[in-house]
């Protein structure tokens, strides 16, 4: 696991080193664009024809985003996308320290189809435990374990420069549409104020009205 991690610090460091300060430039309110529109490339959680589509900008050393996945999630997931109103997309924007979280972006992005959401469940869930024991490879393997690939598969996709594009790609729209800090959310395309449960349902309810 050392091998994979310290390689792929490398790459993401190179491939992303300007992206924390661009993180923190935010777009002029004029300049925004609007967030991409959902591909067969984005990681979805929830039934595609649902009538609501929330896009998340996040990232797995954000302490915020951890809350929200661990607290929020759940009863997020019970009122919305469990009952086919909501399908969640889940978009890479890697905080400091920007090389472990684009670390753990990209093995996200690796993991077997239908995996994406365990791996995000174990880097999330794990979360503390890393930032209070600094032990990274335990964090990494347990994400790995739930990924539904080898460590060799893994390995092979992080050397893949289709993986640092795919993700550059989010961190870019991201800036584009304004995003400054995580998590932040878009409900069919609009921004929503804060993550909170309170705030989303207040975006998503008339949109599912009769639904």
């Amino acid at each position: 696991m050392i091998r994979t991690l310290s390689a792929l610090a490398l790459a993401t460091s190179l491939a992303l080193a300007a992206a924390p300060a661009l993180a923190e430039a935010p777009a002029a309110a004029q300049d925004t664009k609007p967030v991409p529109a959902v591909t067969a490339t984005d990681r979805i959680l929830g039934r595609a024809d649902a009538p609501v589509t929330v896009i998340e900008y996040a990232s797995f050393t954000c302490n915020h985003c951890a809350d929200w996945h661990n607290t929020v999630l759940p009863q997020f997931r019970a009122r919305y996308i469990d009952t086919g109103k909501v399908r969640l997309v889940f978009r890479d924007m890697p905080t400091q320290p920007i090389q472990v979280a684009a670390t753990a972006a990209a093995v996200g992005r690796c993991a077997a189809p239908g995996k994406f959401f365990d791996v995000a469940k174990s880097f999330m869930s794990g979360q503390a435990a890393l930032f209070a024991s600094r032990d990274a490879a335990a964090w990494f393997d347990a994400a790995i374990s739930a990924s539904g690939r080898t460590e060799a598969q893994i390995d092979a996709c992080l050397g893949d420069p289709a993986t640092q594009s795919a993700m550059q790609a989010d961190i870019s729209a991201a800036i584009a549409a304004g995003v400054t800090g995580t998590p932040t959310f878009f409900v069919n395309g609009k921004r929503v104020a804060d993550p909170s449960l309170a705030s989303l349902s207040a975006a998503i309810d008339p949109l599912v009205s009769g639904h």
